[in-house]
């Protein structure tokens, strides 16, 4: 399955949807250890149980992941310089990456290996289809080869980018996902019965991203560089159409 697993306990922080779906696939290869105070234990969907520990106890894992919303980071990482072990890979799985990846250069201690990524699916969206993918930023040293290893042996498509360029694809990519589901949403509640094909498969896209939680919209659209370029582009589109219809 790759060389990380040569790398056997595993520290996860943050047990929020996405934390939880994570956990289930990693407790698969590794000893996962989970930090998160906001939930009294780490049960999984299918009714495991993963040890909890305290952020000390997380942070001396082989491998760290990161799965806290964007906002939080700064903070975390500067609890967690003072307690890595040299040689430990640090991994983020947030949604945007130019800021993540330049707090955890700059906050996290030289004897560790940095690796930012972005898994382009979330709870409600994996399992979809085949091959799904997930975003590769190698920050210091050379972990992201093992870590992209690791997701090819596991079915999933690892694409290797930096965080300048997967900011910009994904201002777009999700930023203008989560927006018009965001006005949808808002405009039900949606047709059910006289719809087309076209209609149903915006509402399954709608579906996959309404239950996202605030944090998630915030960091797409508040903490994604380009994201308010798009917005702008979009909503100037929007305007010119709209004063085709309206006289």
């Amino acid at each position: 399955m790759g060389d990380i697993q040569h790398q056997r306990r595993l520290g996860l922080i943050g047990f929020g949807a996405f934390g939880r779906l994570a956990a289930g696939g990693l407790a698969e290869h590794f000893e996962v250890v989970v930090h998160d105070p906001a939930y009294a234990r780490a049960e999984l969907a299918d009714g495991r149980h993963l040890p909890m520990g305290s952020l000390e106890e997380v942070a001396r894992a082989e491998i760290v992941v990161i799965a806290v919303p964007v906002a939080r980071m700064a903070h975390l990482c500067g609890q967690l310089a003072p307690l890595l072990q040299p040689g430990a890979v640090v991994v983020d799985v947030g949604s945007v990456k130019v800021g993540p990846v330049a707090t955890m250069r700059e906050a996290l201690p030289a004897h560790v290996e940095i690796v930012g990524t972005h898994p382009l699916f979330g709870p409600q969206s994996f399992g979809r289809a085949p091959g799904q993918k997930v975003a590769i930023c190698p920050v210091r040293g050379r972990a992201h080869l093992r870590v992209a290893a690791f997701l090819r042996a596991c079915g999933l498509r690892a694409l290797l980018t930096t965080a300048e360029a997967h900011d910009r694809e994904a201002a777009m990519v999700q930023g203008l996902t989560h927006l018009i589901a965001k006005v949808l949403v808002e405009m039900g509640p949606l047709p059910e019965r006289m719809t087309t094909v076209s209609f149903d498969l915006m509402r399954e896209a709608v579906e996959m991203v309404r239950h996202d939680p605030p944090t998630v919209l915030h960091a797409i659209e508040a903490a994604n560089p380009y994201a308010a370029e798009v917005r702008q582009r979009f909503f100037a589109q929007a305007a010119a159409m709209r004063g085709q219809f309206e006289v």
